[in-house]
């Protein structure tokens, strides 16, 4: 059992750490953003980026919302909207990156193949408090051209429709047919990621003071980016993990009824294991709700509450935290083979609370969008501190049981049987899967299956929730739940197992005042056998040899050799 656990800790220990170097956590995908921009910061920044996965049919806003000019100026405003296949292209942009991809009508990357629009207004004056931004019709999507096609190729794709003969004439006819809401620009044509690139550019004005200060010259605009979907706001790639959390919420609130209940009808026999298990219900309900009603608000307002996601996260960290100490003590054989965990306690609390502490920085550095290396820095500690939990719990396990075998208590051993095989069908399954999605999104140029990234995120709560429900399956209160716990006159060593104890414990060592035969038992020293032989051979006084005599002269003599003595 316990190279077993050596080596799948091992496995496991490697394809973590690798999936923690390529992982890339997307922080929860908005659908309305303020856009600020000032005569300072335009002439180091003029292009602004926004990305979203979209469903098809959605309808992409642009506002003018305020505008505080000293003196008119004029301003150049325009948009690009481009989509890809590959999801890492998109969400993986930056600020130095957009000029790669404004107006381009060819791949930038290799099979970022999918379609793009692209509008520029009218100069507009800023002052005249009155701008409207909406297109009278939606534009038709043209197509990207990869970026080995000839010259010619692309002047002959340049305005082409983004589809066949005979869909481009129904794209065209749905975008130029369908009534355009107000501050529309566009709309998007397909299921996908899209980026959407606004530009704004000062171009001056005539009637520019001559000699004025800065501060006469400045100038402040502000613009609304929604971008507004079949379902509110919410993206396309996120709406089966916020289905995904309404059923686990309901499960963990149904599986809180039913311990509750149990619990309440069982009080008497409850063990302290036992409260741990609803401690942990608890929280995994606590936390999925938590994370429900932030998809909720992203969905129906548009905006991420960064209170309450810092709140799940957390929760998250608290969950997993007590989780593994659970599984830490059940696997020490806390209240089922010792009373109490004596000097190991203090090793498992420390260990839990530096697993807390990693655990909410490296949360709370990803939902805020920090830079990918201190995401590094925080989740590598935090792997490998998962991987030496799991060597630890698989090496206790196997004390423990190998203690029941002795005991000879096929109830509890029983027991941990399965929560053994539960625990090794879970390092299998981590395995298998992190090879998975290390094969089809980490290690792929083009992360074309971007359908499937929820799956991330929600594989690893539902493998969590399969081993808590098994944990709660095992230890569930009941009238008979007694039989698991410490009992003193039972689970007490006797000699013969503390024999066996020290003769594992000290086996291939020679140990004084003992000697091995041939087939293994141990016989007495040289003074125990002489003390023996005195015991069945010399009587315990002389009277009693009276017996051994035989002639009478021989009993005269022994009887005036006593008179004498006395």
């Amino acid at each position: 059992m316990a190279t077993l656990g050596g080596m799948s800790v091992s496995l496991i220990t490697l394809l973590l750490f690798l999936h923690v170097i390529q992982q890339i956590q997307a922080v929860l995908q908005t659908g309305k953003w303020v856009l600020n921009v000032d005569s300072k910061n335009i002439h180091e920044q003029n292009k602004f980026i926004f990305t979203k996965t979209l469903f098809k049919d959605s309808t992409v806003f642009l506002q003018w919302m305020s505008e505080d000019c000293k003196h008119p100026v004029n301003l150049s405003i325009s948009w690009y909207l481009r989509s890809s296949r590959c999801y890492d292209e998109v969400f993986g942009l930056d600020n130095s990156d957009i000029n790669n991809y404004f107006m381009m009508h060819t791949e930038v990357r290799e099979g970022g193949t999918g379609f793009f629009v692209f509008h520029n207004y009218e100069p507009m004056e800023c002052g005249q408090h009155v701008h409207e931004l909406a297109v009278k019709s939606f534009d038709v999507p043209r197509k990207i051209m990869k970026s080995e096609s000839t010259a010619s190729e692309k002047e002959e794709t340049m305005g082409k429709n983004a589809t066949t003969k005979s869909e481009d004439e129904e794209v065209q006819e749905r975008m130029t047919s369908s009534v355009v809401p107000p501050y529309a620009v566009a709309r998007a044509w397909e299921d996908g990621p899209y980026m959407f690139i606004v530009h704004v550019e000062e171009t001056g004005s005539s009637s520019e003071p001559r000699g004025g200060s800065e501060e006469s010259k400045a100038w402040k605009l502000q613009l609304e980016i929604r971008m507004l979907g079949p379902y509110q706001y919410i993206s396309v790639s996120e709406w089966p993990l916020m289905c995904f959390y309404m059923v686990m919420c309901i499960i963990y609130v149904l599986l809180g009824v039913l311990w509750l209940g149990l619990s309440a009808c069982y009080w008497r026999d409850l063990l302290r294991i036992q409260f741990w298990i609803g401690g942990v219900v608890f929280l995994g309900m606590l936390e999925k709700a938590v994370y429900y009603a932030e998809f909720q608000s992203i969905r129906y307002n548009g905006l991420s509450v960064q209170g309450a996601v810092i709140f799940a996260e957390i929760l998250s960290a608290v969950k997993r935290t007590l989780a593994r100490v659970l599984v830490i003590i059940a696997s020490l054989g806390y209240g089922i083979v010792k009373p109490r965990l004596g000097a190991v306690l203090h090793r498992v609390v420390g260990v839990g609370l530096v697993y807390l502490t990693f655990s909410i920085v490296e949360g709370v550095l990803r939902v805020n969008s920090a830079q990918d290396d201190l995401v590094l820095l925080a989740a590598i500690p935090l792997a490998v501190l998962d991987s030496a939990l799991c060597w630890w719990i698989f090496i206790s396990l196997a004390q423990t049981m190998k203690l029941l075998r002795l005991r000879r208590n096929l109830v509890k051993l029983s027991l941990y049987r399965h929560f053994t095989n539960t625990l090794i069908f879970t390092v299998i399954a981590s395995v298998i899967f992190i090879i998975w999605m290390s094969k089809t999104f980490k290690f792929s140029k083009c992360q074309s299956d971007w359908r499937e990234l929820w799956i991330d995120d929600a594989f690893w709560r539902f493998l969590f929730s399969i081993v808590l429900l098994v944990i709660m399956f095992l230890w569930r209160p009941s009238i008979n739940s007694q039989r698991y716990a410490f009992t003193p006159l039972i689970d007490e060593m006797s000699d013969e197992e503390k024999e066996a104890m020290m003769s594992d414990a000290f086996e291939g060592m020679k140990m004084r005042g003992m000697k091995t035969e041939t087939n293994g038992s141990t016989i007495a020293s040289k003074e125990d056998e002489d003390l023996k032989w005195v015991e069945e051979n010399i009587p315990s006084s002389i009277a009693d040899m009276a017996p051994l005599l035989d002639s009478d002269e021989e009993n005269i003599t022994t009887q005036f050799e006593i008179s004498k003595m006395e």
